[in-house]
């Protein structure tokens, strides 16, 4: 697969299509196991708020991959991202409800770059707070 995107279709400023992302316990123990990690602070109600937090909270690197989804579905090729990188600024605590938590994730190209590929920085909020800080990814376009 290539990108569905071309290059010369896109401007700086262009905006990708904002999502949202359900989190819920369940799915943290499912990525748990996908993942192997098995932190009780993305489990345990009881433990995490042992260590200071104020729930259980989703891993990093889940959040950091509901992020660059945004990205991979407006690009149409998740292997046109050439380069992708975040800080973890705050976690996404998710509640023990039906509802869990979510997070919403925005984009929009911040640079063209050379060889057809784009610099596009993502927002990334759970309950209002920002929950990924530098978060950018090069995509090589069509």
């Amino acid at each position: 697969m290539t990108a569905k995107i071309a290059y010369d279709d896109v401007e700086v400023g262009t905006e990708l299509p904002a999502q949202a992302f359900g989190v819920t316990r369940a799915a943290l123990v499912r990525y748990a196991g996908a993942s192997g990690d098995f932190n009780p602070i993305h489990w345990n109600e009881k433990f995490a708020k042992e260590v200071g937090l104020p729930d259980v909270i989703a891993h990093g690197m889940f959040t950091m991959a509901e992020a660059i989804r945004v990205v991979t579905d407006w690009a149409g090729d998740p292997g046109a991202v050439v380069e992708y990188g975040v800080r973890f600024t705050r976690p996404v605590v998710v509640p023990n409800d039906d509802e869990g938590a979510t997070i919403e994730v925005s984009g929009k190209v911040a640079a063209k770059l050379d060889d057809n590929t784009v610099r596009v920085d993502l927002i990334a909020m759970s309950s209002g707070q920002k929950v990924l800080g530098m978060s950018r990814a090069v995509v090589r376009l069509a």
